[in-house]
């Protein structure tokens, strides 16, 4: 399996190659030459394995230098009850008739970015081993992303991370799962700015390929294939608890705001699985539904980026959707490159509403849309906990309310959880009044000494820590 750059780079590189680089040289990002296809004998095969034989058999599809039996190993190493607290891995759970939820936030840092970053850590490790070589990770996070990649990669040898979030921005509990981590390879930086700011700090270092290759920079934002590649796994899974064969098709909803959770959900039904739809539900900060309603991609300056109850979607700039729109012009890598290079960096929008690729979005790619507010997600969490006795997070909350607007009979609707409700815990004391519950673990969090550097958005001076702190 080769993999190619969404803006035409003539070069084709192996898994382990891009496992380490982050985007590709002309900064565009990697996808594979094709989409492996599952028939039905396979799909029939890999139902009832567990989930880590399932990651197996899906991975192994993408990787061919990493020796099977190498692969399988780093699977069940990842994948396990101890890590994720259930032998399912990612239980279904029924909320009503045609609805469920997939609990992906079971993993150490209560978020769905465990189910790929621990796989990472492990994948990382192993391919850092294999060469002699370390990594210098630059990430940017919204929220989970950072603590998710920290948890995962504190204490791997030949690995350090240099997280930047946006200060002030996150919950409490978020701030503290980072910050409060002591270990000497982890290095957070809180830009003064918002997300998109930081994702634009990652991509300008990435893009400078001297400094790159000098300080062997990777990253494990979604951009970073692998980590996308992981989250194709737990498609295949929902799929399978919700349906009895295979002549059975099921939707999904995904919160969304930098498309990659979603995009996951893309390979997998470009790969053959029964995906009748794929539902991005959006916060206040709507370019993805803006684009799946008008064709419209606008994104937004900081200071109209809003600032939310769900504030991991506070995104207006979706690093993965030039994934999907690479796909979508037909893999018309020119055309992909002009449009989210001088294109967007010269108008802040691109539009596909006259384009007639775009009807091609819903009817050929199965992307529905919805927006939800405040006012919904409160109103969501109430009603799910008053019907159901379910606590949700504000983002599940997000992909519940959309989720409803989009129900099929007969088709099962599963909305993939984001988070445990502990991670935003004013808002569900908003909306119920009462504190949710808290993993042991993590009592007294928010006031463990903190361990975090601020300074402005520049990624100059980001380089210039990443320098001092690289020997």
């Amino acid at each position: 399996m080769k993999y190619l750059s969404t803006r035409g780079h003539p070069d084709r590189r192996r898994f382990c190659e891009i496992l380490l680089e982050g985007l590709a040289p002309d900064g565009g990002l990697y996808l594979p030459e094709f989409y492996p296809q599952v028939d039905d004998a396979t799909l029939t095969r890999w139902r009832g394995l567990a989930y880590a034989d399932l990651a197996f058999e899906v991975l192994s599809l993408y990787i061919d230098d990493i020796p099977s039996g190498d692969l399988r190993d780093l699977c069940r190493k990842t994948y396990t009850e101890a890590v994720f607290g259930t032998p399912a891995i990612v239980p279904l759970q029924p909320l009503q008739p045609g609805l469920y939820l997939e609990a992906l936030s079971n993993g150490p840092t209560l978020a769905f970015k465990d189910m790929a970053m621990q796989l990472l850590g492990n994948l990382f490790e192993y391919e850092l081993g294999r060469r002699g070589e370390e990594l210098n990770i630059l990430g940017a996070t919204s929220g989970d992303t950072g603590s998710a990649a920290e948890y995962a990669m504190r204490g791997k040898r030949g690995v350090r991370v240099f997280m930047t979030s946006p200060h002030g921005r996150m919950s409490p509990f978020q701030q503290a799962q980072m910050f409060s981590l002591q270990d000497e390879n982890i290095h957070n930086i809180a830009i003064e700015g918002v997300f998109d700011d930081c994702q634009d700090i990652v991509k300008a270092v990435s893009n400078d390929l001297d400094f790159k290759r000098r300080y062997k920079i990777g990253t494990v934002n979604s951009i970073n294939w692998a980590r996308l590649m992981a989250q194709v796994v737990y498609y295949f899974a929902g799929y399978f608890q919700a349906t009895t064969h295979n002549g059975q098709r099921v939707s999904f909803t995904v919160p969304s705001g930098n498309f990659g959770n979603i995009c996951a959900g893309h390979v997998a039904r470009m790969m053959g699985l029964p995906i009748a739809h794929l539902v991005a539900a959006t916060n206040e900060n709507d370019v993805l539904d803006e684009f799946f309603r008008t064709g419209t991609y606008r994104v937004r300056a900081s200071a109209d980026t809003f600032e939310t109850s769900s504030p991991s979607m506070d995104i207006s700039k979706a690093s993965n959707f030039e994934r999907f729109v690479f796909d979508l012009l037909g893999r018309d890598a020119h055309r992909t490159a002009s449009l989210f290079g001088p294109t967007l960096s010269g108008h802040g929008r691109f539009d596909l509403g006259s384009d007639p690729a775009f009807p091609e979005a819903a009817s050929r790619y199965g992307f529905l849309s919805g927006k939800s507010t405040h006012v919904n997600r409160l109103d969501t969490i109430r009603d799910t906990f008053n019907r159901f006795g379910v606590v949700v997070d504000t983002h599940t909350a997000d992909g519940i309310k959309v989720a409803r607007e989009h129900l099929k009979p007969g088709t099962p609707m599963v909305v993939l959880e984001t988070a445990l409700p502990i991670k935003f815990a004013a808002t569900i004391v908003e909306a119920l009044g009462r504190e949710p519950s808290r993993p042991a673990k993590f009592e007294g969090i928010e006031a463990l000494p903190k361990r975090v550097q601020v300074m402005p958005s520049d990624a100059d001076r980001v380089k210039a820590y990443i320098t001092a702190h690289c020997p």
